[in-house]
């Protein structure tokens, strides 16, 4: 599979924050458009059915539907692949180094929740209350790649791997809180066509065209079922082995040719679909009870949900946290980046088109608060460092916890 390559195209960033800044770059352009004559254009083409399959019996859905249900999906086959990897051979699969940001995680998800429903569960809006759950990793990866060498390699892995626990948690709560109505006959053959994944993946069957191939029949199921069917990215990528038999990693090889098509293509698609605020009458939703309640539980509760877990959790294990207070809480902070998770977890709770302003205005007041308060905590807290390097020789456009897994293309040529 031929991918687009992000090698040095912006060479004033480091490498790492090229993924965030796009998004940065696409959710402006978005605006801009949305603020234009373009405008009509925009929500017309979003709002535009089209349907896949046979005619009568395709599915059908707006292009924004599709966007939403479809591109999520290979986004969540990623995020699941990435989660997999990580319990099985990286900083989650030892249960005492996972055990604080884990817990921290946790902190750093009913935290926000909570200071959402404060702010708008009396207002009839306590649906949104995970809206400020997520984290955006790309983006908070690429925030703290601007601070170079000075970050601590301890610091950076605990920020990682609570951005992990943090997806794993938001697609739970998509799973278990934002399904409508479950038919269960198409439940039942989803729960077949998941069998026969996971007998493929204990075979350790190593042809990934085929795992997307019955995945595509397990996404169609679910989506018939009433299941949010971007679930179906997360059963996929679980069934795919770590080593097939002949050695070669069908995880790590699935991991390598996608990671450019979800950060440089879907992210920045979604990001495009889901962040064109129109400024027409947006100051009206300033003090609307979801916007306070996003924008205060990412700014707010994320850090000191964070922070105040992995202090207890530091004490209950006598423990050494990552980094001083001021780190955790700036790293906190950079945690409380939810951009395109938390639009994507908006657009599942709330549907109708009048609720779009104040969710949008939320996530990224949050989010441009949070980023900036945690790049200024932390410059303020780290230690000074000499030269900062700007690009490295690992490909380091995934948020990794560990190095990068040597990658090395495998040969089916060979027995």
């Amino acid at each position: 599979m031929t991918a687009p390559s992000s090698h040095k195209v912006l060479g004033f960033l480091p490498q790492e924050a090229f993924p965030g800044a796009l998004l940065v770059l696409i959710a402006a352009l978005a605006m801009l458009v949305v603020n234009s004559p373009l405008g009509p254009l925009y929500q017309t083409v979003l709002s535009t059915p089209f349907s896949i399959g046979p005619t009568g019996g395709g599915i059908e859905m707006t292009v924004a539907y599709w966007i939403k249900n479809a591109l999520m999906a290979l986004f969540f086959f990623f995020v699941g692949l990435e989660l997999k990897r990580e319990l099985l051979e990286g900083q989650l699969s030892n249960p005492k180094a996972a055990f604080l940001p884990v817990l921290a995680a946790l902190g750093g998800m009913a935290a926000p929740a909570f200071l959402y429903w404060v702010f708008a569960a009396e207002a009839g809006f306590a649906k949104g209350w995970a809206i400020p759950a997520a984290t955006d990793i790309a983006f908070a990866l690429g925030v703290l790649s601007l601070l170079g060498n000075r970050v601590p390699v301890a610091l950076k892995a605990f920020l990682l791997a609570v951005a992990v626990v943090d997806d794993l948690g938001a697609i739970l709560i998509v799973a278990l809180f934002y399904t409508e109505q479950v038919l269960t006959d198409y439940l039942l053959i989803a729960l077949g066509i998941a069998s026969v994944l996971w007998i493929m993946g204990r075979f350790k069957l190593p042809f990934i065209g085929l795992y997307l191939l019955v995945g595509i029949g397990l996404w169609t199921v679910m989506y018939q079922s009433g299941i949010s069917p971007t679930i179906a990215g997360v059963i996929v990528a679980a069934c795919i082995p770590l080593r097939a038999k002949d050695g070669h990693s069908p995880l790590h090889e699935a991991e390598h040719q996608f990671r450019p098509w979800v950060l440089f293509f879907i992210m920045p698609i979604f990001a495009f679909a889901n962040a064109g605020l129109s400024l027409n009458g947006a100051s009206q939703y300033l003090m609307h009870p979801i916007t306070l309640g996003t924008a205060l539980g990412l700014a707010v509760g994320k850090p000191a949900g964070i922070a105040i877990m992995t202090y207890l959790g530091a004490t209950l294990m006598k423990a050494r946290p990552p980094g001083n207070l001021g780190q955790i809480i700036g790293v906190g902070c950079i945690a409380g980046i939810g951009f395109t998770m938390s639009l994507f977890v908006g657009a599942l709770a709330f549907t109708e088109p009048t609720l779009a302003t104040p969710v949008r205005l939320g996530v990224y007041t949050g989010s441009i608060f949070s980023a900036c308060l945690g790049l200024i905590i932390l410059t303020l807290s780290l230690p000074r460092a000499g030269r900062i390097h700007f690009f490295s020789a690992e490909d380091q456009t995934r948020p990794f916890i560990r190095a990068e897994p040597k990658y090395e293309a495998h040969d089916q040529t060979k027995p």
